[in-house]
């Protein structure tokens, strides 16, 4: 378990809106994101070691890209759907789901990508109620932007078990209930 700051599962390489890191912003640089933050009340945040050897720590998700030709406009609401609400957490990349087409429903509007791994925040409040317990999935969009989404805010496809047509599922339920063998 982490406390406020830890590694990815791996690294990733990405670029960074110099908008957010220069004085005088050049356009995307290229960087090495390798480790999170996640502060109460805040997006988490990405560390970063640019090409210059220069390490930032929790740019937010929106200051990162991927590609040739990321979007231009990318912005909190589309990058993160929630705050974090706590400083514990994990994160792993699931075997099972590694690098898998997903649709990522990102303020509103489904945007495709890949599976890169999943953050589960654990001893808060929130993590300990069934119907409030999130794990937060990032994913890599074809956009050339990432975004954090909860698992209700994405689908996946498993080409040998999925059968849907990207709709979103109707009629799902929440958990609710805490089971206890004793």
């Amino acid at each position: 378990m982490n406390s406020v700051i830890g590694s990815l599962p791996k690294h990733q390489y990405v670029l960074v809106d110099t908008a957010f890191t220069h004085r005088e912003p050049v356009g995307f640089v290229p960087a090495v994101w390798f480790g999170l933050v996640s502060i109460p009340g805040r997006m988490w945040g990405c560390n970063v070691m640019l090409e210059c050897g220069a390490i930032y720590r929790s740019l937010p998700l929106h200051a990162l890209a991927h590609g040739d030709d990321p979007a231009a406009e990318w912005v909190e609401a589309q990058a993160q759907r929630w705050d974090c609400y706590g400083s514990d957490w994990t994160a792993t990349e699931y075997t099972f789901l590694r690098s898998l087409r997903l649709q990522a429903n990102c303020a509103g509007a489904a945007y495709p990508g890949e599976y890169l791994f999943t953050a589960a925040p654990a001893n808060d409040a929130f993590s300990a109620a069934p119907d409030q317990s999130k794990e937060f999935t990032f994913a890599q969009l074809e956009n050339g932007r990432f975004t954090v989404q909860p698992t209700d805010r994405i689908l996946f496809e498993d080409r040998s078990f999925t059968r849907h047509d990207w709709s979103w599922p109707q009629g799902l339920c929440r958990q609710s209930d805490i089971y206890s063998c004793e």
